[in-house]
């Protein structure tokens, strides 16, 4: 036998070979693509029908929306009474009030005071995001009987109540490092561990807006004698 017809036949045997080799893995991997598609396909009409009819599903959307009802009408009620926003009183609301709601902030303040305008400012910020809390502030020189009941001593002073009774109270800036330049993030925090007056957020995103004011600037708590602006 001719061996270049020999060889020529060997070559074309191992080519279809490959050949034939390359269109089995095309083939498999064609096969491949095609069954996970076609399962998740499948699946995902199953788990369509099992959801559109499934009751546990519907208990809890009707659930939720329950509970969405139930919080706006508190939140509505909240704002009836004050909530939601940082305001003055006179010593003639003062009763009417504190007793109204089931927690209540009260700032006894003086306005020429300056950490009382810091302390103005934090609570100002706190008041919309902890609507569940009412935030008040009161004139300490036109509030004189309340400020001798309470023994209100050092301003700024910010009194926590609860169903009326003060629980807890902030003299200063004692608690907050005797600084000016705390953020609004550290009074909430205090807030949140003295008598749970607030409750943490943990879905919103806190600005860090500590007073930056003459940052440098460390002022002392004022008294009521005091008469000159801090």
């Amino acid at each position: 036998m001719d061996p270049n017809a020999v060889k020529s036949t060997l070559s074309n045997l191992a080519f279809g070979n490959v050949m034939a080799a390359a269109a089995r893995d095309y083939q498999k991997e064609l096969l491949t693509q095609e069954k996970p598609q076609t399962s998740s396909s499948v699946n995902q009409e199953v788990d369509l029908d099992e959801l559109m009819d499934d009751p546990e599903l519907e208990k809890l959307h009707a659930d939720r929306i329950a509970a969405l009802k139930k919080e706006a009408e508190k939140r509505e009620a909240w704002k009836k009474k004050g909530h939601g926003e940082y305001r003055e009183i006179t010593e003639g609301d003062f009763l009417g009030e504190v007793t109204s709601s089931e927690k209540v902030i009260c700032h006894f303040y003086h306005m020429e005071f300056y950490r009382c305008k810091i302390m103005d400012k934090h609570l100002r910020s706190l008041a919309p995001k902890h609507i569940d809390t009412k935030f008040i502030k009161l004139d300490a020189e036109n509030a004189p009987f309340f400020v001798a009941k309470l023994a209100v001593k050092t301003l700024p002073c910010v009194i926590l109540f609860r169903q009326g009774i003060a629980v807890d109270r902030l003299i200063g800036f004692q608690d907050l490092g005797g600084k000016d330049d705390f953020a609004t993030r550290a009074l909430e925090g205090l807030l949140i561990k003295k008598g749970g007056i607030i409750n943490e957020k943990k879905d919103e995103d806190d600005e860090d807006d500590g007073y930056q004011e003459n940052s440098g600037r460390t002022v002392r708590s004022s008294t009521i004698a005091d008469s000159d602006s801090d």
